[in-house]
Parts: C-alpha cells; structure tokens; sequence
C-alpha cells in the first residue's frame, strides 16, 4: 500500500506540479527575452485545487496585455517619426528655396510663412508628445476653464489643411455657433487632433470628412466621420 501511494504520489507531483512550474518558468524567462505572445494552457488539477491555474491565468493575462502595449507603441512611435518628418521635410525643401539667388519678395515672405507654420506644427507635435507621457504617468492635472469649443474645432481642422488638400478630400462642416463649454482646451484639443488626423490619414483621396457640433438642453456632440 506504502509503494502505490508513493507511487501515487510521484506521478501526481510530476504532472501537477512539476510539469506547470517548468511550464511558467520557461513563459517567464520568454517574457524576459521581449517575447510576450507565450500563453500557457491550463493544466488538469484535481478537485479543489486551482493554484497553478490561477497563476497561469494571471500569466496569460499579463502577457496578453503587455503585447497589445508593445504593439501600440511600436505604432505610436512610427506615427511619430511619420509626423515629425513632414513639418521637417517642408522646412528643409523651403529653406533650399530661400538659398537660391534672385528670388523675388514676394515668394521670400511666402517661403518664410510656410517654414514659420511647419515650425509651429513641429513645437506642436512635440508639445503634445510629452503632455500624452505626463498623463500615462498621471504627471499633468486638467486645468478647466471657459471657451468656445466650435472655435476650437476650427482651429485644430485648419491644423490638417495642408494634408486635406495635397489628397483633395472634401470637408464638410455643421458646427453650431456660440457653444461654451469649461473644460481644459489643451487637452481636449489632444482628442480633436487625434480623430481628424486619423480621418485625414484613413480616408483616400477624393474621400469626405465631415465635422459637426450640436448641443442640446444637456449635452455637447461632437462628431468626426470619413469615408
């Protein structure tokens, strides 16, 4: 009786224990190396005991949501190397324009203007870079205050009017007048600049991109849609 329960209990500590703590380490030590898509399958327990699926659980979860964090910010960071070159790109072609001799005044104000606007949207990217790394890190507090949210909307589409225009979408626009809100303008003009640049980006060329404003009794809609 001692030989088969030590028996017993060699091959249930060999399949219940051993196998799925060989099992996590080697998940662990493939998260350690960058790989977070390792999921583990959970292991047949007897009843009453659900330690080890638990952690696996835990394991899986961890690993899932760290794999959709590396994913969004390897896409962040080729957004943001795509958005810093074009500002940066027009600043380089209108300075070489500028350089060459017997450029009237008229085209040396125009060069100018436009470096001075790409510079802009440039401080403008950056700024907004590092205000999104103080909110992941809950380093910025909202600073709320009265404005006129139809002008905002304004603002932040002429923003995207070069892009607009080099693949001829059409703008539409229905935003009601003399709407204020209190709110803070700089981080919600985060999200406005977010949706219209992905509709710019999204939509092909000839496509549409439509802005509204409306409010009622209650609430403000804002609304952003693109073919």
């Amino acid at each position: 009786i001692t030989f088969i329960t030590a028996t017993i209990d060699y091959f249930r500590r060999k399949q219940m224990v051993e196998r799925p703590v060989k099992q996590i380490m080697a998940a662990l030590n493939q998260v350690m190396q960058g790989d977070f898509s390792v999921r583990i399958e959970p292991v047949k327990e007897f009843a009453g005991e659900t330690g080890f699926n638990e952690i696996i659980g835990c394991l899986n979860k961890m690993t899932a949501e760290l794999q959709g964090t590396e994913t969004l910010r390897t896409d962040f960071i080729a957004n943001v190397s795509h958005e810093l070159k074009t500002p940066l790109a027009v600043m380089g072609n209108y300075a070489t324009m500028l350089q060459k001799p017997g450029i009237t005044e008229e085209d040396r104000i125009e060069y100018a203007k436009a470096i001075s606007h790409s510079s802009r949207r440039l401080a403008a990217l950056i700024t907004n870079i590092l205000k999104l790394n103080k909110l992941e890190n809950q380093q910025i507090f909202p600073q709320p205050q009265e404005f006129d949210l139809g002008e905002q909307l304004c603002e932040s589409l002429l923003v995207f009017e070069d892009a607009w225009e080099r693949k001829c979408l059409e703008i539409e626009t229905d935003i009601a007048d003399d709407i204020r809100i209190r709110s803070d303008p700089e981080l919600l003009s985060l999200v406005w600049n977010n949706l219209i640049s992905n509709a710019v980006k999204f939509t092909p060329e000839g496509g549409t991109i439509g802005l509204s404003l409306k409010a009622d009794e209650t609430h403000v809609t804002v609304s952003v849609r693109d073919t």
